[in-house]
């Protein structure tokens, strides 16, 4: 079972901000489905071979996600580096748990976590977009 919804919202609107200014974690840029704007969003990202996996805790309807799953791709600043994403799609978690390297810190098991899977098609040069 994902995490609350309002849960969810607090992140969104209180932790992702501190998370930003802190520049610790990777920040997914994504376009908004609706809105057209840019959106930066920190979270856990581990590398896997050709890509890349995201722990998704608050379920299939967290915007950030169904805007990379309309838009088809993303982009993720990553230790200094931009790297461009492609074809998202969701995989089993048990699947994802068994391509996350043994040392790396995974969701607890409690939280539900499902998981995005993403290919790296690039190193982008310049300016974040989101």
């Amino acid at each position: 079972m994902p995490m609350p919804r309002w849960m969810g919202h607090v992140n969104k609107h209180v932790f992702n901000k501190i998370e930003l200014r802190r520049g610790v974690r990777a920040v997914l840029g994504h376009v908004g489905r609706t809105s057209g704007r840019p959106y930066r969003t920190p979270l856990e990202a581990h590398p896997v071979d050709g890509g890349f996996l995201v722990a998704v805790i608050y379920g299939s309807r967290t915007d950030w996600l169904r805007n990379v799953m309309e838009a088809g791709c993303a982009e993720l600043e990553l230790h200094g580096e931009r790297v461009a994403l492609s074809n998202p799609r969701m995989v089993p978690t048990d699947v994802a748990r068994s391509l996350i390297r043994p040392w790396a810190s995974q969701p607890p098991e409690f939280l539900g976590a499902s998981f995005l899977q993403m290919d790296a098609t690039s190193i982008v040069v310049g300016a974040p977009t989101a």
